[in-house]
């Protein structure tokens, strides 16, 4: 048998494991991970190589439902674009959530893609509850294969891997062997501090804060990073920074240090707060940012 290979789309609303699956099946975090909603903003892809096959997994953003700005609009593209280039299409759902978005069922039932529909959390809900959301999902697309999973505790993480190996299409690799990302290292410094800029601000802070990296020097002993956090208000800036500084100097020890687990080096961290108003509907500013069509 010849080497198979193919894109792994996941695709779902916000908050309902997309990135915690993606790096439980690639084995490397990649994806940022907290509680709040959207906390994904770009498609982000994690490779896994085998002898006979090659993986591209792709997380996307949460749909969603009413975009605000234009970012989202932009989000919801990256939607678009994963479910026209996928090879396997991976639905993220939970038991009890509707799903309203039917534009996005009609697409997949239309197409040729393999399809497996992902009940995550079940650990969270009851047996009969379970099958019944399982029962719902085989009625509404027939063709897919359903797979209670708990993407948080491994569970059937396994089964949803051979499931895939199996479903891709004979083609020799898209990447070189050992890379794990299309991304650069700037992103993930990027989204290592945007990830602690969600756990540690409340209510509008991380979603009006976008990080931008303007230097990474590195040598044999040190690397030293020098990144800006754009927020849209005065106000926010104030918030970010805390008192006499204290809040932004938490945030960048919690990155700092997830940065030296991730490089498995020294890291010298500097970051900047700048105020850009209304950077989430700048079409400019959003492509500097790398959203892009």
């Amino acid at each position: 048998m010849g080497h198979k290979a193919g894109f792994v789309n996941i695709i779902g609303y916000p908050n309902v494991g997309k990135s915690t699956l993606m790096n439980a099946m690639v084995g490397e975090k990649l994806s940022i991970i907290t509680s709040k909603a959207q906390t994904t903003r770009h498609r982000i892809m994690g490779i896994v190589n085998g002898d006979d096959f090659q993986i591209v997994y792709s997380d996307t953003p949460g749909i969603v439902r009413e975009p605000a700005y234009k970012m989202h609009e932009y989000m919801n593209q990256y939607v678009e674009s994963a479910l026209l280039d996928a090879d396997v299409v991976l639905l993220m759902t939970e038991v009890g959530l509707q799903f309203r978005e039917n534009s996005v069922i009609e697409r997949i039932k239309k197409s040729n893609v393999p399809v497996i529909v992902l009940l995550n959390k079940i650990d969270l809900s009851s047996q009969e509850k379970v099958v019944a959301a399982m029962s719902h999902w085989q009625q509404n697309i027939p063709r897919a294969e359903i797979i209670p999973v708990s993407a948080l505790e491994g569970f059937n993480i396994n089964k949803v891997f051979d499931s895939i190996v199996e479903k891709l299409p004979e083609h020799p690799p898209y990447y070189s062997k050992d890379e794990l990302t299309n991304r650069t290292e700037r992103f993930f410094v990027s989204e290592m501090i945007r990830e602690k800029i969600f756990l540690n601000y409340k209510k509008e802070i991380p979603y009006s804060a976008e990080v931008a990296v303007e230097s990474f020097k590195e040598n044999e002993k040190l690397i030293k990073i020098h990144a800006y956090i754009f927020v849209e208000r005065d106000s926010q800036k104030g918030i970010l920074l805390g008192h006499q500084g204290n809040a932004i100097k938490r945030t960048g020890t919690m990155a700092r240090e997830e940065m030296e687990k991730f490089f498995d080096k020294k890291i010298f961290l500097q970051l900047t707060v700048k105020v850009n108003k209304d950077w989430r509907n700048d079409e400019k500013t959003l492509n500097q940012f790398g959203y892009d069509h």
